[in-house]
């Protein structure tokens, strides 16, 4: 691509150089580049990517595209060096646009769809991927979990990739023919501009919780940076939003999109009403409408209203949406349940923030309850095991521990993902949260399989395990290490 159609994507403050070029490559890691390339310089959390450019040089990129001043003295019509530099205001948001335009403009081509929010993400965007597919549509996914190009499983690093990979996946879906992409998009991709220059064509809202004030440092920083998701809408586009989410009207306030709401609790557009609930599934009358669907929880029945007004947003059919809603499996990971040869019934959630934590155990409660009321079920306990990441938010950690007992008959502290910060450090912030009598009655087991085969041991018929924190993850990270862990694995090995 000739380099002046590919910066016509950005607003240049300054081009010194050829724009007539060639370019080979468009990259942001200096250790990829080649003779013809275009680096971007980006400033980063923990490298700047100037400090790189010298090395691109000597590599023979020929454009390079920076935040800081540019090499002195400028040579104006050409360098000597015979590099052509290019001073924008910020490289994340180049890099963006740049990327939209190397790939073609990929999302122009589909009609996609962002989900944010703190919990719900995963399992909104993959049942609308899956129900799309249902309904006998090409669609592709973006998600925490894995991504999809149609049939082909593509793995997943981040919850919302780099965009050089975004928009290469956006553009394998188009080749690949996919009409829908479904896309989970995080607070760090639209602080870090990775969806810069992607065209939405609706924007679903799920809630907002305490999670990544490490990141965002104050709460209020966390909404204002999913806000601008809404914000960027086209007036063609449609919003979808939680009412029953204090921030859900405000991430629509000056939203030029269509706005639909949904909700458990008040008038909406979309609302529904759990009439009958157990561990298999749930009735519910969804705008004035009964149906059974394989999913629990009152968080779940929100997802759905998100995934149904989506669905009704996108101009399908009501009663084929409600059809194929009542198909559709639980996510990995996601409120998952394994049942034991001996009684006892586990959940593995990725519940990782105190309101997931809160949501799943009032589920889990909300059943037990019920069926020690009218079926004479006795005395069956909730025992949960939890942990809580390294290198994250260290202020939720006496949250969800605090959340975790309070729901609990048994309650083990234990690892999750300590990343580069010790373990016992990690459970003593967790421990802080306890009095001094509710630490008596709580077990911490620092290693999490032995955490989870004490649970297992523990538990009696009709008992429930919870096993939260990592979901569908399949490693921990321990100083900086990855190992193969699966939670999945560590249950199923003592549930027969």
């Amino acid at each position: 691509m000739i380099l002046s159609e590919l910066i016509a994507a950005i607003e240049p403050i300054e081009v010194v150089g050829r724009t007539d070029k060639e370019i080979t490559g468009l990259h942001f890691d200096s250790r990829k580049v080649g003779a013809g390339d275009l680096f971007v310089a980006q400033v980063g959390t923990a490298v700047d990517g100037h400090t790189f450019i010298d090395g691109c040089v000597a590599k023979g990129v020929s454009a390079v595209v920076m935040s800081k001043p540019l090499p002195t003295p400028p040579l104006k019509g050409g360098n000597a060096d015979g590099v052509t530099y290019i001073l924008v205001k910020n490289t994340d948001e180049a890099l963006g646009r740049l990327a939209c335009r190397w790939f073609g403009e990929p999302s122009k081509q589909l009609t996609l769809v962002g989900v944010t929010g703190t919990n719900g993400k995963t399992t909104i965007a993959t049942l609308l991927y899956k129900l799309v597919r249902a309904m006998g549509h090409k669609a592709g996914l973006l998600s925490t979990v894995v991504n999809y190009i149609e049939d082909e499983a593509v793995p997943a690093t981040h919850t919302t990739p780099d965009a050089l990979e975004l928009n290469g996946l956006l553009r394998r879906m188009v080749d690949a023919g996919c009409e829908y992409a479904f896309m989970e998009v995080s607070s760090h991709a639209i602080a870090q501009e990775r969806i810069a220059g992607l065209d939405f064509d609706g924007a679903l809202f799920t809630n907002l919780t305490r999670d990544h004030i490490d990141y965002h440092k104050t709460f209020d920083n966390y909404r204002d940076t999913k806000k601008r998701l809404f914000d960027g809408l086209k007036k063609s586009a449609f919003a979808v939003t939680n009412k029953d989410d204090k921030n859900g009207l405000v991430m629509t306030q000056n939203c030029k999109a269509a706005v639909h709401t949904y909700s458990t609790r008040s008038l909406a557009d979309y609302k529904a009403l759990i009439l009958e609930e157990g561990f298999e599934g749930m009735m519910l009358n969804m705008n004035g409408k009964e149906e059974f669907v394989p999913l629990l929880g009152l968080f779940n029945v929100s997802n759905l209203l998100c995934i149904y007004g989506a669905a009704l947003c996108l101009g399908f059919e009501e009663l084929e949406v409600l059809r194929v809603l009542s198909t559709l499996k639980p996510v990995n990971g996601r409120f998952e349940t394994i049942h034991s040869l001996k009684g006892w019934t586990a959940i593995v959630d990725y519940a990782h923030t105190p309101d997931a934590v809160e949501n799943v155990i009032s589920t889990i409660r909300e059943i037990l309850d019920e069926g020690r009321r009218t079926k004479d079920e006795g005395q069956r306990k909730l025992i949960t095991v939890i942990g809580c990441g390294g290198n994250r938010d260290k202020g939720k950690r006496p949250m969800m521990a605090q959340i975790a007992k309070r729901g609990s008959e048994q309650l083990i502290l234990t690892s999750d993902n300590p990343r580069d910060e010790e373990p016992a450090a990690i459970l003593k912030d967790m421990t802080d949260g306890l009095t001094a009598e509710e630490l008596r009655s709580t077990l911490v087991i620092e290693d999490r399989a032995a955490a989870i085969q004490t649970a297992c041991l523990l538990a009696q018929k009709g008992d429930v395990i919870l096993v939260a924190g990592k979901g569908h993850e399949d490693y921990q990270i321990i100083k900086g290490v990855k190992h193969h862990f699966d939670d999945h694995e560590i249950v199923r090995k003592f549930a027969n």
